[in-house]
């Protein structure tokens, strides 16, 4: 998901009632909400580096320690730099339960990665299989009001009731953000159910009298019924639109047919390349275009039609590939518009 909805879910769950226990519980758990996405500095090495290691070491149960440490020693230092102070002097800071709460806020960070359809791969190093329930976009309207809500309306409640004591305040705080996260959890039960309807829709038809090997659907913005879906065959690939209140494969009649890619030598060489390895361990539903240079050599492009529904008519996101030399080995990869050179064997 994106970073606002991942601090704001660390801030409500802060507020639910981790507060109560420790001094700085709640900007320790925004920090922490938001933490995992520190692997965003591997850019740093360049495009392929960075999605070789985007949701890796620090989406993981293991790596989430090292993470959570790291957001706890942080706000300890500002603790120092703050003299020993905190807004509640009655209340002072709890290390080892600041630890705990801040690897509680990280697993909400994975558990909302693992709801979009990129994935996560929360057994790193152990496995590098990736997960993706593939219910919600990664921006998701209905999430972003309702945490929202709950961390505002209290504020605006106490400016009407200024009358209203402490305690009051801390219990009022309290129900509002407990009702925030409810009502996420809400949205993820009727999402499922819908996304449900949707892969049951897929299977229920044929493909070119040919029955799917498997297909998956995944949310379109804006439309809570709307599904872009992906339909796996044999010989083919099929990518129609599913409307999940009916439901309905194909309502508008615009479903496109792709013809699986020949495999071939160049292919098989870009797909043994370091990048095609990584790719293609985390496509779903990968494709392959290869064209032949003027100067022998060939490019290979990587697609992952998961997201053909968000790209029809324009740019591929999240697509990747190689240069080969006419000896088929690599010289250049890419990921997205940005290449980086690599040394041939």
């Amino acid at each position: 998901m994106e970073p606002i909805t991942h601090f704001l879910t660390g801030a409500c769950l802060g507020r639910a009632g981790f507060n109560r226990r420790t001094a700085l519980a709640t900007v320790t758990m925004t920090l922490a909400a938001e933490a995992p996405d520190l692997d965003v500095f591997t850019r740093f090495r360049g495009p392929v580096f960075a999605f070789t290691h985007h949701r890796g070491f620090t989406h993981s149960f293991a790596g989430l320690m090292l993470v959570s440490a790291l957001v706890v020693t942080f706000m300890y230092g500002i603790w120092r730099l703050r003299g020993r102070e905190t807004n509640n002097l009655g209340l002072p800071p709890r290390w080892g339960r600041l630890l705990v709460y801040a690897y509680i806020a990280g697993l909400s960070h994975i558990l909302l990665d693992f709801t979009n359809n990129y994935g996560v791969r929360p057994f790193w190093p152990f496995s590098e299989r990736w997960y993706s329930w593939d219910i919600v976009f990664i921006v998701e309207p209905v999430m972003l009001l309702a945490l929202l809500l709950g961390l505002v309306l209290p504020r605006l409640g106490l400016l009407i009731r200024e009358e209203i004591g402490a305690r009051r305040k801390g219990q009022h705080g309290q129900r509002a953000a407990v009702a925030a996260l409810v009502v996420v959890g809400l949205l993820w039960a009727v999402r499922d159910y819908e996304h449900r309807r949707a892969l049951s829709a897929l299977r229920a038809r044929t493909y070119d009298q040919a029955d799917p090997v498997q297909v998956g659907a995944y949310p379109a913005w804006g439309n809570p019924f709307q599904w872009y879906g992906v339909v796996e065959t044999p010989n083919l690939c099929a990518l129609p639109v599913v409307n999940s209140r009916v439901p309905e494969v194909d309502p508008d009649g615009t479903m496109q047919v792709l013809g699986k890619p020949e495999e071939t030598p160049v292919t098989l060489a870009a797909k043994s390349s370091r990048l095609g390895r990584v790719y293609f361990d985390w496509a779903r539903f990968p494709i392959t275009q290869s064209e032949p240079l003027p100067d022998g050599g060939y490019l290979v492009r990587f697609y992952d039609l998961r997201f053909a529904g968000i790209w029809r008519g324009g740019n591929p996101p999240l697509s990747a590939g190689v240069v080969l030399d006419r000896k088929l080995r690599v010289i250049e990869e890419f990921f997205g518009r940005n290449a980086q050179q690599v040394a041939p064997d």
